[in-house]
């Protein structure tokens, strides 16, 4: 959905900030109590608060992106504003990490290599929940996304409303990004990787046939990585970024090399 909203092969989830503004209100969570002198106490510091704290950042960020984009025709400048929005929230968790202590850089370190482990069943439930709103969100944006392959003066020119369908393209995917930041951390290259992967594999640029094969693909990606990461006959467990990071840069720079023959 990113790719085809900015019609840049290199765009992700990360581009609106969301993963940041996830990544920061953990960070308040966890190494805010040293910053502000003991104001966020460790009691904060729980799986569901660390949600709670992802979550809350990863709206504020959707927030500030979504007022700003309703002042803004350009869709690339929306790109650059999320990409901004997510330098500022690393530049304040660079800030909190210098004050914090070795444990609690630890604990967020941990936090951001991501895991699809320790998830109770009520947890998955309500990231069902909120996911399958996503999903919906996603799959009402097909014809929307379909058009904007012809460019947004087109689109236009076919009575597509570009603001309204720019603004539930970007709720949906950051109702999907958001929510899995919260609950597994940021997964890097997941995002990136798999829609081109899917396009190479059904050659087609269709979305009522690209989304959800994204869907199934990337989920089974996802368990893939998860089960390398595993390490079978060994008792530990590889952070899952590392191999989604091996599986995912490859393809990055095969995207690079090939940019020009790809038609979006």
């Amino acid at each position: 959905m990113m790719q085809t909203l900015f019609r840049n092969p290199l765009a992700g989830p990360f581009v609106l900030g969301i993963t940041s503004g996830a990544s920061l209100g953990v960070a308040l969570i966890i190494m805010g109590s040293a910053a502000f002198g003991g104001i966020l106490v460790g009691s904060l510091v729980t799986k569901w608060g660390i949600v709670i704290a992802a979550s809350l950042g990863s709206f504020l960020v959707l927030l500030s992106v979504l007022v700003v984009s309703s002042r803004v025709r350009d869709t690339m400048a929306i790109l650059i504003i999320g990409l901004m929005f997510g330098s500022i929230t690393t530049a304040i968790v660079s800030v909190l990490s210098f004050f914090s202590s070795a444990e609690e850089l630890q604990q967020y370190i941990f936090w951001g290599f991501g895991s699809l482990g320790n998830l109770s069943w009520e947890e998955v439930f309500i990231l069902f929940i909120i996911y399958f709103f996503g999903i919906l969100l996603s799959l009402s944006s097909i014809k929307a996304l379909n058009t904007l392959l012809l460019g947004e003066n087109y689109a236009r020119s076919l009575g597509l409303h570009i603001k309204r369908s720019r603004l539930v393209i970007i709720v949906a995917t950051s109702l999907l990004a958001g929510t899995i930041t919260a609950f597994t951390g940021p997964i890097a290259f997941i995002g990136l990787a798999i829609p081109h992967m899917t396009r190479q594999i059904f050659n087609t640029s269709n979305h009522k046939l690209l989304l959800p094969a994204v869907f199934i693909f990337g989920a089974i990606i996802m368990l893939i990585c998860d089960s390398i990461a595993q390490l079978p006959t060994s008792d530990y467990t590889l952070p899952i970024n590392v191999i989604t990071s091996l599986i995912g840069a490859p393809v990055v720079i095969w995207l690079l090399v090939r940019k020009r023959k790809m038609v979006f």
